[in-house]
């Protein structure tokens, strides 16, 4: 169990990854491409951000990477450990959110992540994070299946709980406990992992991260021919404002990013471009709509 920690395979690995599903995204969409914008960052850092907007089947989507270091934690980081007051960190990750056009096409998140923090005379703090997960506006079990099925996949050969664990953490982490809903229909989470050794909690990190697309393509492939109107649309937008409360009051990564003054415009890449909120809204009974909330945004076992 090797714990030599390799900065430069990770940063390598994690620009590969972003090409890699940028160039999957762009021939799914079929018309948009991503535009780039690097930046760097005063205190130590930068990073290059990718945005696809008003595509053939993506209204907007980022795919992000960045890599961050300082002389001081974030209050975000050392509430969450408090032994890493003190210390200098380096942080680096590729995070990205698409949100098709389509309603029948849900919205997927994805980011694989990894931190490390030391201090003089002390050995380092290190770990992997990341995962995916599923926002359906219109669910579907075959989807939920596929998507859940791949997630288990790139997750059996480093044992048989990984899967488990995940998922439940990930069922846990998405859930705005002031609506007392998940935000969608899960599917991995993992933080501070480090259980592997370095070598083989880096190739975990590496299988969730290829796998994203394997789990996300086929089933846009299947959904966004499907005819909508705007019944259909106006759900979809109000249902986006779950994702931005999300993000704003609970996302770990989204309050590290802000604390540790990264650029604003590359964190907030993950919010919707269009939005909208309803005072007390409740769907009709047995209709697609309430069919979200009694069937889809309840934690299951989706496989």
């Amino acid at each position: 169990m090797s714990n030599s920690i390799d900065l430069d395979a990770i940063k390598t690995y994690l620009l590969g990854l972003q090409d890699s599903i940028c160039l999957q995204l762009e021939t799914a969409d079929g018309k948009a491409k991503f535009q780039e914008d690097s930046w760097q960052r005063e205190e130590g850092g930068g990073g290059r951000s990718r945005v696809m907007t008003n595509g053939a089947v993506f209204e907007k989507g980022g795919v992000n990477f960045s890599h961050v270091h300082g002389t001081s934690m974030p209050a975000s980081a050392t509430a969450h450990r408090p032994e890493l007051a003190g210390r200098s960190f380096e942080a680096m990750g590729v995070s990205l959110v698409m949100h098709p056009h389509n309603p029948y096409v849900p919205t997927s998140h994805a980011n694989v992540r990894f931190f490390c923090a030391q201090k003089e005379g002390a050995e380092p703090i290190w770990w992997f994070g990341g995962g995916y997960d599923l926002t359906p506006y219109y669910g579907n079990d075959e989807d939920c299946q596929h998507w859940h099925q791949t997630a288990k996949a790139a997750c059996d050969p480093f044992g048989d709980d990984v899967y488990n664990r995940f998922k439940k953490w990930c069922d846990d982490y998405f859930y705005l406990k002031h609506r007392a809903e998940p935000r969608g229909v899960g599917g991995l989470f993992f933080d501070d992992f480090n259980e592997l050794g370095f070598d083989r909690s880096f190739t975990f990190m590496r299988s969730i991260g290829d796998s994203y697309c394997d789990a996300y393509i086929p089933i846009v492939e299947k959904r966004k021919d499907t005819k909508y109107g705007e019944r259909e649309r106006q759900f979809q937008l109000y249902r986006r404002g779950r994702y931005v409360e999300f993000n704003l009051v609970f996302d770990r990564g989204t309050l590290f990013g802000l604390q540790s003054g990264g650029r604003t415009e590359s964190i907030l890449m993950s919010l919707p471009p269009l939005v909208r909120w309803e005072y007390d809204y409740h769907p009709e009974p047995n209709t697609p709509e309430a069919k979200l909330y009694d069937h889809y945004l309840k934690a299951q076992d989706w496989l």
